[in-house]
């Protein structure tokens, strides 16, 4: 069987699908492995390195995909009249396409993939249990872009992050809240902690609270019934109702105020992003002040920021929308997500026979896989009757 990595074509993407370590991990499964030149660039790794791991090295995409039978991808794949290449139109029928292909954010690519006889699986709809732990990109990525959120954050930010006492005066610290509190939100409190920065953070799950005070910051949120019950059996925030969130929006309305430094990470899957930080909060923060959004790229927690933008407002706070936060650490995060598709992949391989053995009753491979034999067959978008036939 023949594995393809391409080069990451889309905007603003530096990472790669695969690493040299994980080439020579799939070629020692016995598997033939094709990969684009300058693949690895953005991420630090040479063609050369991935020669020596086994692959075989080729300059144009189309022959990388040329009878490929599985497909590696960070983003999904381009369509015809996305760019320089259709990197869907040149996959075989049967192919297998694993990547994070964003269904909820491009449903119509999910017909594409059918049309095209393509078998493709989404890794960002991996359930959250045990087993799936080694394969979970959400997790991998956001712990990076939840690390990176506070350095872009101290790049931006007029101030010292940590207390420093000198013979010329006292430099407080600053003060940093975290919006969100799952794994991008909680790496997030960790590194802000580490650059001496006194730090609160919020989230609705009443789980988190025990896991950002174990972090040594302080927990802000209204603690009613509704908060008690408000975690989805999968770990997800449930959305809350209108009179909690005025509630907790006038809780954090007075909290913000006092804030230097604001990383919004809240996401619900699914779902627009929530609006956490209204613009009456942003124009209460004081001058310099600094909000980093990490989701953005969903309509952002705060309806000012701008993908890929710095914006400044009349009061002097900065808003940087942030939507490619893995990106900008790129070498550990291609190195984590290929590890991620190792581990979720190498399981399928049957040496012996040569070919995958995907076992559709599987939990993993329900809860990833989007299409199959020409249908859309995941729940959350197959039509009922298609959805029941698998």
């Amino acid at each position: 069987m023949k594995i393809a990595i391409l080069k990451e074509r889309r905007a603003g993407e530096r990472r790669v699908a695969a690493t040299p370590d994980t080439v020579k991990r799939f070629v020692g499964l016995g598997l033939e492995v094709a990969v684009e030149a300058g693949a690895g660039l953005t991420a630090a790794v040479t063609d050369d390195a991935y020669a020596a791991a086994g692959a075989t090295v080729l300059d144009d995409p189309r022959s990388v995909l040329s009878g490929a039978d599985i497909v590696l991808k960070v983003q999904r794949p381009l369509q015809a009249g996305e760019g320089e290449v259709d990197e869907l139109g040149a996959m075989k029928s049967g192919a297998v396409l694993i990547g994070s292909l964003a269904p909820y954010d491009a449903p119509d690519s999910l017909k594409a993939y059918a049309g095209a006889g393509v078998t493709a699986f989404a890794m960002e709809l991996l359930p959250r249990i045990t087993r799936a732990q080694s394969m979970d990109v959400l997790s991998s990525q956001s712990n990076l872009a939840g690390y990176r959120a506070v350095i872009e954050a101290a790049a931006l930010f007029g101030r010292a992050m940590p207390m420093m006492m000198t013979a010329a005066g006292t430099v407080a610290p600053a003060r940093v809240m975290v919006m969100g509190a799952g794994v991008a939100g909680l790496q997030a409190i960790a590194t802000a902690r580490r650059l001496g920065a006194v730090v609160s953070a919020t989230d609705v799950r009443p789980a988190t609270k025990e896991q950002v005070e174990s972090l040594g910051a302080s927990f802000v949120a209204v603690e009613d019934d509704e908060f008690r019950e408000a975690e989805t059996a999968g770990g997800y925030a449930k959305p809350m109702s209108e009179a909690y969130q005025a509630k907790q929006a006038a809780l954090i309305a007075e909290t913000i105020q006092k804030q230097d430094i604001v990383i919004c990470t809240a996401l619900i899957p699914g779902r627009p992003a929530p609006v956490l930080v209204t613009e009456e909060m942003v124009a209460t923060m004081k001058p310099g002040s600094v909000i980093i959004d990490l989701a953005v790229e969903r309509g952002g927690n705060c309806p000012l920021s701008r993908s890929g933008e710095v914006v400044e407002t009349a009061n002097g706070v900065r808003i940087a929308g942030i939507g490619d936060a893995p990106s900008r650490v790129p070498v550990d995060s291609s190195a984590l997500y290929a590890k991620n598709l190792f581990n979720f992949l190498s399981p399928l391989v049957d040496r012996e026979a040569g070919t995958l053995a995907i076992d559709w009753n599987d939990e993993i491979i329900r809860g990833t896989g989007l299409t199959r034999d020409g249908q859309i067959v995941h729940p959350a978008f197959a039509p009922a009757t298609a959805a029941a036939a698998v």
